[in-house]
């Protein structure tokens, strides 16, 4: 029997425009819903097994992406979001009455510094990048999923095309090992 994972990946990943150029992020309010405009198409979009992503009801994973924080911008009801924890890397602006998550930005010195992760499927319309694999996959044991159903999960990811990892992606694992390196001055800034 199949897992529900996502909406977005139960339902068959969608579709890429060359297009696309952004749209309006809404949140789940019937009244008076914050909205967030993004600026141009997504990056490193995934599934998320981490338990600090918003996820929407009954899926075992989130899904979400990345954009320049400078193509971000609050169009109305702002007032109702609130970071969820001021101590995480990713500072996460959900909306206090319904409690989904409209982007979280990163401030402190990092790789991912100047980046706003974000949930595509609040888009208000179609074209956005699909997730391309799972990261912290195994994460959702602690959100409560029997780890007996791992295998099956990890075999259903696959089959949708979503490499399971228990980390980032390889791309993103050397973007974080290369920004440290500069960093640190074993390789040249």
């Amino acid at each position: 029997m199949a897992e529900k994972l996502h909406p977005v990946i139960d339902k068959g990943l969608p579709k890429e425009s060359a297009s696309f150029e952004g749209g309006t992020l809404t949140c789940n309010c019937t009244s008076d819903p914050v909205k967030v405009k993004i600026k141009g198409q997504i990056a490193h979009n995934h599934a998320c097994g981490c338990t600090k992503c918003w996820k929407p009801k009954g899926a075992i994973f989130s899904v979400v992406a990345v954009v320049p924080h400078e193509n971000v911008s609050v169009l109305e009801n702002g007032k109702k979001l609130k970071v969820v924890d001021e101590s995480a890397l990713i500072r996460r602006h959900a909306c206090t009455k319904c409690g989904t998550h409209m982007f979280g930005t990163v401030e402190r010195d990092h790789p991912f510094k100047g980046l706003d992760f974000i949930h595509p499927e609040l888009f208000d319309k179609p074209g956005w990048s699909p997730p391309g694999f799972a990261a912290f996959v195994s994460s959702i044991i602690e959100a409560g999923v029997a780890p007996e159903r791992m295998d099956g999960i990890r075999k259903q990811l696959k089959s949708v095309g979503l490499e399971p990892y228990d980390c980032l992606s390889p791309g993103l694992m050397d973007y974080i090992a290369t920004w440290s390196a500069k960093k640190s001055g074993a390789l040249a800034a």
